[in-house]
């Protein structure tokens, strides 16, 4: 008997907003819409939902597919997986009120990958998951700033996206 081909993913990114609660959910509240305030689709492929922000509705962006399983409008977002095979599990945004002007975004994936899905998600979709996911928090943070903060790619995500395109 050869060793399981299964991994265990925990991955979480968290910003702390200089806002309200209030203020940060509601950009929450545009993901997938047309004036998306959270989704960075300048940079990357367009987060789409078929009917838009409300459970049962699915959709994904570029190759990663989903359905949103739970939603608590200005709080809580959650998606589970349908591909690439081998995604078993679920991703989600929420919003903590920290203090009354400051705020947590927060995204995680909680997910076990098999097959595929393990060397996808280790070689490529981790990678260009975290990029994505702080180009989406410097998204939320320039709402309400004048400096415009860009987190930077490292050289592994830069050579992805170009082999990739």
């Amino acid at each position: 008997m050869g060793k399981s081909n299964k991994m265990k993913v925990i991955n979480i990114h968290k910003r702390i907003i200089n806002q309200s609660k209030t203020k940060v959910s509601d950009l929450l509240e545009t993901l997938s819409a047309k004036e998306d305030k959270i989704w960075p689709f300048e940079k990357w492929p367009k987060l789409m939902l078929k009917k838009g922000l409300k459970e049962g509705s699915s959709g994904g962006h570029g190759p990663i597919r989903y359905t949103v399983i739970k939603y608590i409008p200005n709080k809580l977002i959650q998606f589970e997986f349908s591909k690439p095979k081998g995604f078993n599990g679920s991703h989600r945004f929420e919003i903590t009120e920290l203090d009354m002007d400051k705020a947590e975004i927060k995204h995680t994936i909680e997910m076990n990958t098999s097959g595929i899905g393990l060397l996808t998600w280790a070689i490529a979709v981790r990678w260009l998951h975290n990029a994505l996911i702080e180009d989406a928090f410097d998204k939320v943070e320039n709402q309400f700033s004048n400096n415009s903060k860009k987190t930077e790619w490292n050289f592994w995500v830069k050579f992805l996206r170009k082999i990739l395109k």
